[in-house]
């Protein structure tokens, strides 16, 4: 495994339920360690602090325990980070931080020792269909998916995807920290009181929270141009997958779509689910869309016809959806 020499990239994660004005809090307080951040809706973020090490006098994973100290102090908020020199490393590190809450790859040899024996789905930035795609070639570590030759991973995977993940098996992710700010996002979260398995359930909780951020985004007179879905596993793990929309939209039917494909692509099959939260990402003004263009599917333009009666209905006697089963919720 090869890398460059900084060590100095952060992944702050949060907690999966954070909501969006404490994630931005954080991102806030980043901001003053160092100006290079760039914002990974819902719960992370990334950092380049390798300018601030002088202005500090300590070194990066030190400084980030100086970090998190703070974010906890001042916000109530607590905070995972990795540190390392890619980006893939450092956010594979950061679900795996234990009780220090800061995990510090200081090299090369770390990285390998830390990598090697991890099993292969906690590798940042890889599906659970192609863990499963690798698990059934034999390759069940990160170090095995490293050692394997590029052409042969390429050939289970794609060439794209296959050589991408190689190197980050092997601590290579040549991406840098995108610095921006954190785009304007709302938020609904659904959390089971048991681990749940049935699927008639977990849709029909997706789609109560589709709908609750359709009647939240036009009652702002906003369109959002994306979807966030995070899950979390019982045991604790988490999923999230990011989908921008077809068009800028707050309506409830292309969201609800926009969410269904979401959920399908992360493939969970038998997972046990225990708490679910759909993010409207990338909020805009809805005069900034693009305009009411006739669809040609009369069906639909009914239901689009009858969105704001059903909105106004609504916004005087309030929602009156049944809820798939006794749970809490959260919204932001």
């Amino acid at each position: 495994m090869t890398g460059r020499t900084s060590h100095a990239l952060w992944h702050v994660r949060c907690r999966p339920d954070t909501s969006t004005e404490d994630h931005r809090l954080v991102l806030d307080l980043l901001a003053g360690f160092t100006p290079l951040v760039q914002p990974l809706p819902p719960t992370a973020g990334l950092a380049q602090v390798r300018g601030s090490l002088r202005l500090f006098g300590v070194d990066a994973g030190e400084l980030a325990q100086q970090f998190r100290v703070r974010a906890l102090l001042q916000t109530g908020i607590d905070t995972h980070i990795g540190v390392a020199d890619t980006w893939a490393t450092a956010a594979t590190a950061s679900a795996r931080v234990g009780r220090s809450g800061v995990l510090h790859l200081p090299g090369h040899r770390a990285v390998e020792r830390f990598l090697g024996p991890l099993p292969i789905d906690a590798l940042h930035g890889i599906g659970p269909a192609q863990a499963q795609r690798l698990r059934a070639y034999g390759l069940y570590t990160v170090g095995a998916l490293a050692a394997m030759n590029e052409t042969v991973v390429c050939r289970i995977l794609g060439g794209k995807a296959g050589r991408i993940l190689r190197d980050r098996a092997r601590g290579i992710d040549p991406r840098a920290v995108a610095v921006a700010r954190m785009p304007e996002s709302t938020s609904a979260s659904f959390g089971f009181d048991r681990d749940m398995l049935d699927p008639v359930l977990i849709r029909a909780a997706l789609l109560d929270l589709a709908v609750e951020l359709g009647d939240r985004i036009r009652g702002r007179t906003q369109i959002a141009r994306g979807l966030t879905l995070a899950v979390r596993l019982a045991g604790g793990a988490t999923a999230q997958r990011t989908k921008r929309l077809p068009a800028p939209s707050a309506h409830t039917e292309d969201l609800r779509t926009g969410t269904l494909r979401l959920l399908d692509a992360m493939a969970f099959q038998r997972a046990r689910i225990r708490r679910l939260t759909l993010i409207a990402e990338d909020l805009h003004p809805a005069d900034e869309g693009p305009g009411t263009q006739l669809s040609l599917d009369q069906a639909r333009e009914n239901r689009l016809r009858i969105e704001p009666v059903v909105d106004r209905i609504n916004a005087k006697h309030g929602r009156r959806l049944p809820r798939p089963t006794s749970a809490y919720r959260h919204a932001s």
